[in-house]
């Protein structure tokens, strides 16, 4: 896998590509600097979400996992820029029961391209899978203008 690291806002982040797709996003420093054009279109795109000058990537992903996994994966990239929506409304979607959904987004192996952070618990806010837990949930929410407080 070659890899990148991109500074944000949100932290240190660690992008990894693999035959032409983003398979992985993690917080932290790639232990290498790897030339890719990918990754290069990958860490100009989260620099400008970053900015605020991005609503909405457009890379290939490719998301290890069950077939289920995936279908989650793609609801939540269906998720408008500064919108939410709960795991049950994903759930409905999919037929499937909440809790199912909130194991899946917590399972998410490209966080904020594939933007778990828009999901919520039905009370509202819930945890989060990336590194400052809630708080990064928030943090990118109101990036977004999705949640004030």
């Amino acid at each position: 896998m070659k890899q990148r690291s991109v500074q944000t806002r949100f932290g240190d982040l660690c992008l990894g590509a693999r035959d032409g797709a983003i398979v992985h996003l993690g917080w932290g420093r790639a232990p290498a600097e790897d030339d890719d054009p990918l990754l290069d279109a990958a860490a100009a795109q989260l620099a400008a979400y970053d900015a605020g000058t991005l609503e909405a990537f457009d890379l290939p992903l490719r998301v290890a996992g069950s077939d289920f996994q995936r279908a989650v994966c793609d609801a939540m990239c269906a998720i408008p820029f500064g919108q939410t929506c709960t795991y049950g409304d994903i759930a409905k979607s999919l037929r499937v029961p909440a809790q199912a959904v909130g194991q899946a987004c917590g399972s998410n192996p490209i966080p904020i391209i594939i933007p778990c952070h828009r999901v919520m618990g039905a009370k509202g806010l819930t945890g989060f899978s990336g590194r400052g837990g809630v708080e990064t949930k928030v943090t990118l929410l109101r990036h977004e203008g999705g949640f004030l407080i």
